[in-house]
């Protein structure tokens, strides 16, 4: 919700005791629509943040820490010059208005103390920061408004003297459905005065209170009562002050905005890269096409080497036998007439060589750019499974290292990230990683070499470590740890998913693998018999099992089907998959970690309840489910 003239009557009342008698010490402007103040009072330092967005026009106190640009904008510079060292007199709201005055004493050049004043007009999409002389005529503002006489709007620019908006008394929609809940609908038909008497006696003695309202555990709205319209669905959180509730709310909603920005910019980024790609072995495709027929030019310049006798310069073409046709039949060869029939030949070998040399280089490249779009058909995965900016973030590094995208021109400063980590219904930690640069550092440096790796097969997908930390983890929790292998990859759609699992000791990089898929794919005996392509970055040197994960979602998508097993889990989780509860520190399975695999769910019956959900490779007999040095498709 927007800040209300009532609920902004809050706030001042609050920034009075804080601000009134402070002096202005920094000042600085983060973004377009937002000033940040640093304000020295009595006996404690604060920033007083003035927000001009459209989307969330505010003023409070702030402890979040903003980037600052490099260069400082224009209006900026401006306040620095005629506010810096000022003090703040007042603050004053006309009322029922969504306007804030700050009366300042300034010291101008010439040593002389002038009063100066901030106007905070924060009216949605017309919202504004206005910045008055002595006279009360407009120095600057954020955003200017030209006038227009014809429909009375008025105008915001330098050098016209200040007036106040047409007053728009009334209520916010929140404060008028609680009016409305809290008196049965019989508030329809009152003044605005006889609400505001109504609201005067929700608030009671208690005075203004700030209250923030919670779904599924996010903030939704606030106010300066108890909201009692939505029953037990929301939730309240009384704050202490309006600021802090309104730095929190405004932080959450920007973090979520600024996740969605970057992932958006880099979603585009990244395939704008694939369409090029594809583009270049679409090319390549047909360049290779060109040079299938290079076998036949040395067939010619063979047919002519060994027809000198009958050739001469200045021919056009000659009708010779074909010795490689099996019937004896003969051709037609075109000819250069400036050329002698050795250069002829020789022509022909040359085009030969080429088209071989051409093609050997474009299955090269082409294989290449195979590679690079596998690469990218990681990225994507990644993308599609990041949750906080600095998700964005490693994933845009990794890019960059990567070649495909330019670096920022500016250092962003880079935070390690934390693998996601869940706990099985026995007690078993699962570490999912998010991107190809914590895989890496998931399997290959933090994972013990007794903790158990899980990989979906030929696709892409997070690596999974499950921590015994030298136990011996049961049936059910391998299921679950292959669940989440399957949930975090490109198969987590499908019905039936084949899921790797080996000791982490087992998992090997190549020798010359740069990253996870940076090298050329090669030809690998799978365990069916056949010869099948495979690029990949993991090498499994020992023995491995194969964990099949059967997983079905129902309508609600809060039930899933696992090897046999129906789990459950809350819906608020982030639609993770029900095969464990997130870790919380807290060493307690949960007692909703699985359910019978005998019983049904929403339909749901279990296949073959009592079977093992790993086929372990030496049960009796002296085989292997796969053949030593078995490569894996990588993350």
């Amino acid at each position: 919700m927007a800040l209300d003239a009532i609920c902004l009557t809050a706030v001042v009342e609050e920034l009075r005791r804080t601000l009134e008698g402070g002096k202005i010490d920094k000042i600085y402007q983060p973004s377009r629509d937002e000033v940040v103040m640093a304000i020295r009072g009595a006996g404690e330092n604060v920033k007083l943040l003035l927000s001009a967005s459209p989307n969330g026009p505010r003023m409070h106190l702030t402890k979040e820490v903003r980037e600052n640009p490099a260069q400082p904008p224009m209006f900026c510079m401006l306040l620095r010059k005629h506010l810096t060292g000022g003090r703040i007199l007042a603050l004053e709201q006309p009322e029922l208005e969504r306007i804030v005055l700050l009366r300042l004493e300034v010291v101008d050049e010439l040593g002389d103390r002038v009063p100066r004043t901030l106007v905070l007009e924060a009216m949605g999409r017309r919202a504004n920061l206005i910045l008055l002389d002595a006279e009360g005529r407009i120095l600057d503002c954020i955003r200017r408004v030209e006038g227009d006489v014809t429909t009375g709007q008025r105008g915001v620019m330098p050098g016209l003297f200040y007036h106040l908006p047409e007053p728009h008394p009334g209520l916010s929609p929140l404060l008028e459905r609680e009016l409305d809940f809290r008196s049965d609908g019989e508030s329809r038909n009152e003044s605005l005065q006889e609400k505001a008497e109504r609201l005067r006696e929700a608030v009671g003695a208690e005075g203004y209170v700030p209250y923030l309202l919670l779904r599924d555990g996010k903030g939704v709205d606030f106010s300066f009562l108890p909201i009692l319209q939505y029953g037990p669905g929301t939730q309240l959180r009384r704050y202490e002050t309006f600021s802090r509730l309104l730095d929190d709310f405004y932080a959450a909603r920007g973090t979520a905005e600024r996740v969605g920005q970057r992932g958006q910019e880099l979603l585009k980024a990244v395939k704008r890269v694939r369409e090029r790609v594809e583009r270049r072995v679409g090319q390549q495709e047909i360049e290779r096409e060109a040079t299938r027929d290079r076998e036949r030019k040395r067939e010619l310049g063979d047919i002519l080497t060994s027809n000198f006798y009958a050739l001469r310069k200045g021919m056009k073409s000659a009708r010779l036998t074909d010795y490689y046709d099996p019937e004896g039949r003969e051709t037609e060869i075109p000819l250069d007439p400036l050329l002698t029939p050795q250069q002829n030949a020789a022509k022909y070998y040359k085009r030969y060589t080429k088209a071989k040399t051409a093609e050997k280089y474009l299955r090269e490249q082409m294989a290449l750019a195979r590679r690079d779009l596998a690469y990218l058909e990681s990225i994507l995965q990644e993308i599609q499974q990041a949750e906080t900016e600095q998700d964005f973030l490693d994933i845009r590094g990794e890019m960059s290292d990567a070649g495909f995208i330019r670096k920022q021109g500016k250092k962003v400063l880079q935070r390690p990230s934390k693998p996601r980590e869940f706990k099985t219904s026995g007690g078993f930690r699962v570490l999912v990683g998010r991107n190809n640069r914590q895989n890496d550092k998931l399997t290959l440096k933090d994972a013990d070499y007794r903790d158990l790796w899980f990989h979906v097969q030929k696709l892409h997908g997070s690596h999974v470590i499950l921590c015994t930390n030298g136990g011996e983890p049961g049936d059910q929790d391998i299921t679950e740890a292959a669940s989440l292998a399957a949930y975090y990859s490109q198969a987590k759609d499908s019905a039936n998913v084949p899921v790797d699992c080996t000791q982490v000791k087992y998992v090997k990089k190549p020798a010359g693998a740069h990253g996870d898929l940076h090298h050329l794919p090669h030809r690998q005996r799978h365990p069916g018999g056949g010869l099948g392509e495979a690029s990949a970055s993991r090498k499994i040197t020992g023995k491995k099992s194969t964990v099949r994960c059967s997983f079905l979602l129902n309508g609600s998508g809060c039930v899933r089907r696992v090897a046999g097993v129906v789990l459950r889990v809350a819906e608020q989780q982030r639609d993770a998959p029900e095969t464990c509860q997130p870790d919380q520190r807290v060493d307690d399975p949960g007692e909703d970690g699985g359910l019978p695999a005998e019983q049904e769910c929403d339909g749901i019956k279990a296949e073959q309840p009592h079977a093992a959900p790993v086929q372990r490779a030496d049960d009796h007999k002296d085989q292997r489910n796969f053949v030593n040095n078995h490569i894996v498709p990588p993350v």
